[in-house]
């Protein structure tokens, strides 16, 4: 029973998948820039993992103290032709991370996000994110629309963001994976190296990488066609 009912589920979230194709299919035909006019975003919680390590030719006998809980921060970005919006780290007053929440988000999208649109015309943006409860709350939407009214693709946005759908956002597919081994290079061994880390190879990505993302994001759409909505493969274009 459990498992006719989870075929169910997934056939029904594919279908969705290929329904947002189909739209933006038609969104491309009419206009084959559409792609670079959409602002995709995303956070992501990168762990430090390189506190301490021993490294040895022999057992060198040593207990090492480790915390429970990973040192980490999550960081927020945004993804367009431009370039990358951000870092922004969520974090309180005395740098210390913090979880997620409407409020939280809200500020960052009046205090971070919308300064850095200030000379840009948004008239024909779009503005992509997935259905995190801090992202689809009734008054985070409100802030949305202030400049993207009717343009946000979202859950309870005007066009509904498929869930399950990381493969479909370009921070997820591509700008994650693709500075993750670059920000742990260097081993870094406090969450303040860290984060410079991740802010150096942020604003270190290229603008015309972005922009030949942006164009293999539609090849994407068309492939999920004949995959029925099925997810994507991690990696099937070159960058």
């Amino acid at each position: 029973m459990c498992s006719v009912r989870s075929n169910k589920l997934t056939m029904q979230r594919c279908l969705k998948r290929r329904q947002f194709a189909d739209w933006t299919l038609d969104q491309l035909k009419a206009d084959p820039d559409f792609g670079s006019k959409i602002i995709f975003s995303d956070e992501a919680h990168c762990v430090n993992k390189q506190n301490c390590r021993i490294w040895d030719a022999e057992n060198p006998r040593h207990i090492q103290e480790v915390e429970m809980k990973p040192l980490k921060c999550t960081v927020w970005c945004a993804f367009w032709p431009r370039g990358v919006i951000g870092p922004y780290f969520f974090e309180n007053e005395d740098g210390q991370r913090v979880n997620v929440n409407a409020e939280r988000y809200q500020h960052m999208i009046r205090e971070y996000f919308w300064p850095r649109l200030r000379r840009v015309r948004t008239s024909g943006l779009l503005f992509q994110q997935d259905g995190a409860s801090s992202h689809t709350s009734p008054p985070t939407i409100q802030v949305l629309n202030e400049k993207f009214d009717k343009r946000v693709i979202s859950k309870n946005g005007a066009v509904n963001w498929r869930p399950r759908s990381c493969d479909l956002t370009l921070l997820d597919h591509f700008l994650w994976g693709f500075i993750k081994g670059k920000v742990y290079a260097n081993n870094p061994s406090t969450i303040e190296d860290l984060k410079a880390n991740i802010r150096h190879e942020i604003t270190s990505v290229p603008v015309e990488m972005c922009q030949n993302v942006i164009k293999n994001w539609a090849d994407r759409m068309v492939s999920l066609k004949p995959s029925r909505g099925g997810h994507l493969d991690d990696i099937i274009f070159h960058y």
